[in-house]
């Protein structure tokens, strides 16, 4: 079957090890099903496997793709639930400690068909299309879990969403603003910051500028770079979510003693149950709410999606199809 796979791992050139190219059709096992892919989302996980971050040469040649939906082997329109858990596990599948993303025990969704556990197959909205839907079971998911389980917000309360732009800081304003909450969001990029305003932040700044309020709530993906701002951002009492460190873990500031002092707290956060991606997907539907779409490109072309996000070049999701 047609496929875009990991070859090899390069930190420094993680296109070299790109193959777009055939590979076997999927194997099932007891308790699995297949799903025709008709179109898979890029994540930076998808880079950080070329890099070789997350992925053992043993498991070489994988198949890149984490997101996915297409038809099942009925012919139903549905979502690939990209947490795979131990199939003892029961509960929440994210605090399995042996579970795995698609694409790195297990191959991923970028390909013709993909195997999955049957109970990580969710139904598809009909009110979303193919390359919506596969823009959800990872930056949404996230951005969900961290909203709506992590942060306890209530319609009226204020969020703050650091680095517009990213697929799961895009997500958190758009679901922020459907779900009645007063939105801010920071960005260094002025195109940015202006895009953040048009898809449903209430208000935009600077990275590092001063809000008019203290918010109930900080969406935190940036890391070192902009931590010490969440923290003074926020009320006392309030919750910093964090599911990412993009500019790094090691915070020149710690802001402890605000933190303590402010009674604040700090959640951490790692994608979402197959539960809250249904409920995420009734959510969208429910209210008419559309995923970010930056560019949906052919499947063949996904070395040119692969490069925009290694540039940084992208306000959404990149959504491949076939």
């Amino acid at each position: 079957m047609f496929a875009v796979y990991a070859a090899s791992m390069d930190k420094k050139n993680p296109l070299d090890g790109l193959v777009v190219g055939e590979r076997p059709d999927p194997v099932v096992p007891d308790g699995w099903t297949t799903v025709t892919v008709k179109a898979a989302s890029i994540n930076h996980h998808d880079v950080w496997s070329l890099r070789g971050v997350g992925l053992r040469e043993e498991s070489l040649p994988m198949i890149l793709g984490c997101d996915a939906a297409g038809f099942d082997e009925d012919g139903n329109e549905v979502i690939v639930h990209a947490v795979i858990s131990d199939p003892d596990w029961i509960g929440d599948e994210t605090l399995d400690p042996r579970r795995s993303l698609l694409s790195e025990r297990h191959q991923g969704t970028f390909a013709e068909k993909v195997a999955v556990p049957r109970r990580n197959v969710v139904p598809k909205p009909a009110g979303l299309s193919m390359a919506e839907a596969a823009c959800l079971p990872t930056a949404w998911l996230t951005a969900y879990r961290m909203l709506f389980t992590q942060a306890d917000l209530h319609p009226g309360d204020s969020v703050l969403v650091q680095g517009a732009g990213g697929g799961v800081a895009t997500a958190a304003i758009t679901l922020a603003r459907a779900a009645g909450f007063r939105v801010f969001a920071t960005s260094r990029d002025e195109d940015k910051r202006r895009r953040a305003l048009e898809i449903g932040a209430h208000e935009v700044l600077e990275s590092g500028a001063r809000l008019p309020v203290k918010v109930d709530a900080v969406m935190e993906t940036v890391g070192a770079a902009t931590w010490s701002h969440s923290v003074r951002a926020m009320r006392p009492g309030g919750t910093i979510v964090i599911s990412g460190a993009t500019s790094g873990d090691a915070p020149s500031h710690a802001e402890l003693t605000r933190i303590f002092f402010q009674q604040m707290r700090v959640h951490g956060s790692t994608m979402g149950t197959r539960d809250e991606l249904r409920r995420l997907a009734e959510f969208m539907d429910v209210t008419g709410t559309k995923p970010l779409i930056d560019a949906e490109i052919a499947m063949e072309d996904a070395a040119q999606g692969l490069q925009r996000v290694i540039d940084g070049d992208v306000f959404g999701k990149i959504v491949l199809t076939r």
